[in-house]
Formats: structure tokens, C-alpha cells, sequence
């Protein structure tokens, strides 16, 4: 049985969430349609299961690298949503960005992920 979240993820194209790299940089990204997205030539697109993110790349990645490639199809096969992500100057640190999105999570998940302070 699906989530209302889920549904809202995984079926409203163009919604909107903030993903925070390791590096702590902010990234905006924007909802696709998870069984039938495309992606369009010079895009960057992550694809996750919840808030694990299974695959960073872009069409020139599938074309180009076996690895990515054969990655961008496990995680089409176990993945629950996907996003296009706006706002990234691929030409400067293209690499560096991808790294960065790989180890992302939601905004609202970093509570999970950071260490809390003593009181």
C-alpha cells in the first residue's frame, strides 16, 4: 500500500524539494513522473528509493559509461521516484556535483542523519 507522500512523489511531475548534499550545498529538484519520465540531453537526474539515492547522471552518462548505465537500470528496477536537477552548472564541476548528490538526502530527513547536540 502506497503513502499519500509516496503518491505526491512519485506521481506529480514538477514538485519541488530541497536535497542537501555531503558537502551540505542545497540542491533544487524538481519531481518527475517515476514510470514514465524522460530525460532531456544536458540534464542532471537522480533516481531514489524514499530517501536513498540510487543513480545521479545524465544522458550523456548512459550513452558514454557501461557502469552508469547499467546502474540507471537497477535503479529504474527498485527505485520509487525521480527528480531533475535545476539549478547545476554541469560543465565546471560536473564530477564534484554528481558525488555530492549521491550521498544527498531530503532536507527534512537531516535530523536522521545529524548528530544531535547534548543538552
Amino acid at each position: 500500500m502506497q503513502t499519500s507522500e509516496h503518491k505526491a512523489l512519485t506521481r506529480q511531475p514538477g514538485r519541488r524539494a530541497t536535497w542537501i548534499g555531503r558537502s551540505g550545498r542545497s540542491f533544487s529538484l524538481a519531481g518527475e513522473v517515476f514510470t514514465s519520465f524522460g530525460m532531456e540531453t544536458g540534464g542532471l537526474y537522480l533516481v531514489a528509493k524514499g530517501s536513498n539515492v540510487l543513480w545521479v547522471g545524465s544522458t550523456d552518462d548512459l550513452v558514454a559509461d557501461p557502469v552508469s548505465r547499467t546502474r540507471f537500470r537497477l535503479a529504474l528496477s527498485c527505485g520509487d521516484r525521480a527528480f531533475r536537477v535545476d539549478g547545476v552548472d554541469l560543465a565546471g564541476d560536473r564530477l564534484a556535483t554528481i558525488w555530492d548528490l549521491e550521498g544527498a538526502a531530503p532536507q527534512g530527513a537531516l535530523h536522521v542523519l545529524t548528530p544531535q547536540k547534548a543538552a
